[in-house]
């Protein structure tokens, strides 16, 4: 749709109807000292439509977009391929114009979609019952040290130092409001994760520990002693999936003994959309369904004893007393859970194992390959798409000069940590099953050149 501005005379008459004579008295009551008497300096006259386009498309060719240069960037958004048919049926009117199903019984559609949706996270990260999605995947996981606070009655958070700097900032901001101790460290370039450490700091404060599976780094951890360890405490273990193909190759963090288990969805049939809006997981064990923030689908007959679904225990802040909300969170990413759902059931079972074998084949072979570069060196022992490697120089500055070279080649952690100079040289390297073997050469390369 066009967007068609106001005549003059359209604005008269709407001044007329509401007696003022300008659009300056609408401000009347903002003080004259706070008002400005001139032009922003700096700041372009307005302009005609086709010259902001062409402005517009000026600056968009300054980009390097991610469909025009070997890509590897990843660090929690991913570029997977999504299939076509996707985008086509997200885009029906029936789902594109839906909104917050309030009135079940001409909301069916759109409930089944979301009660299917469910089912599919509850399978893919290993738990009993998932919710109907959360904005994104960092704050799900505020959410779920939020849950853990309610559930152990305690109000310390231990953050695992290979939890996403983006993910730590979110819990930081909302714990300033809630009076929540978090503890947290910056990652240092180790091979091992730090599952000792975060054994070690579990007390008797401690309502759960937040360690993301494969971390940041891309290394990859039996969960499972860090979960006895935080259950014999009286904590929880929450689990975040930043990226969730890589459950179609490694064991769910349910299945390890996570009792809440969140992360991003992004990978799975939606794009990287210049960084959203993207789609939060959730899910927890059974017993703590009744403390799970966000809208829950169910399944139920209705009095003809027909099939049929709602909405159940529904505990937020627009059904209850605010008080007694387990959160604030009033919908859900319904638009973008239906893509994940419509691309989850493209693939089955078997595709998704397939395209996790894909990234994994692919992801090993970049880093036997970016390991030869003379000055790179392989800091993994194990992962699946993604990985760190250790260059001889700052990796900031190696990854503009790629940049440069139309080679999009990873995330630096200095860039994610700027306040851990130690871990500047480290490079995070993504791979997924949109690599090509020659991009992986250019790649290469490239870094040589820069490293020389």
């Amino acid at each position: 749709m066009r967007y068609l501005p106001l005549t003059d005379m359209d604005r008269q008459d709407m001044l007329s109807v509401i007696g003022a004579s300008s659009v300056d008295d609408l401000f009347a009551d903002v003080p004259a000292e706070a008002r400005l008497d001139e032009k922003i300096a700096g700041l372009p006259d307005h302009a005609s439509e086709l010259a902001v386009e062409r402005h517009m498309a000026a600056l968009a060719r300054k980009n390097l977009s991610a469909g025009e240069a070997p890509f590897f960037l990843g660090a929690g958004a991913y570029k997977h391929h999504v299939p076509a048919s996707v985008d086509h049926l997200i885009q029906r009117g029936e789902f594109l114009t839906a909104y917050t199903p309030y009135q079940p019984e001409i909301a069916q559609g759109t409930l089944q979609v979301l009660f299917e949706f469910q089912t599919q996270v509850a399978r893919l990260l290993g738990c009993d019952v998932a919710n109907a999605s959360m904005y994104d995947g960092s704050t799900a996981c505020w959410e779920a040290i939020g849950m853990a606070r309610r559930i152990t009655k305690r109000g310390k958070a231990i953050l695992s130092s290979g939890l996403h700097p983006h993910y730590v900032s979110v819990a930081e901001t909302m714990a300033k409001f809630t009076g929540d101790a978090l503890v947290h460290e910056a990652p240092a370039l180790d091979a091992a994760p730090d599952l000792d450490a975060l054994i070690a700091g579990i007390d008797k404060d401690t309502s759960c520990v937040v360690v993301q599976y494969p971390d940041i780094l891309g290394r990859i951890a039996d969960l499972t002693p860090l979960a006895e360890a935080a259950h014999a405490a009286g904590a929880l273990l929450v689990a975040v999936v930043t990226e969730p193909v890589a459950l179609g190759a490694i064991k769910a963090p349910g299945r390890m003994g996570a009792d809440i288990v969140v992360g991003e969805g992004q990978s799975i049939g939606v794009g990287l959309q210049f960084g959203g809006p993207y789609l939060g997981l959730f899910a927890c064990k059974q017993k703590y369904v009744r403390q799970m923030p966000g809208r829950l689908c169910g399944e139920t007959v209705d009095a003809a004893g027909k099939r049929g679904f709602v909405l159940t225990l529904s505990t937020r802040e627009q059904h209850i007393r605010r008080e007694k909300a387990t959160s604030n969170i009033c919908t859900n990413s319904g638009l973008c859970a239906l893509a994940f759902s419509i691309h989850m059931t493209l693939l089955g079972e078997k595709g998704l194992r397939e395209l996790a074998s894909l990234n994994h084949a692919l992801a090993c072979q970049a880093a036997d390959r970016l390991a030869q570069v003379p000055g790179v060196k392989l800091l993994n022992d194990s992962f699946f798409n993604e990985f760190t490697l250790i260059l001889s120089k700052d990796a900031r500055e190696v990854v503009r000069n790629l940049a440069d070279k139309s080679v999009l080649g990873g995330v630096s952690l200095g860039r994610l940590f700027p306040d851990a100079p130690e871990i500047g040289n480290g490079l995070v390297v993504a791979v997924t099953e949109t690599v090509t073997a020659e991009d992986i050469e250019t790649f290469a390369k490239a870094l040589q050149e820069e490293l020389a």
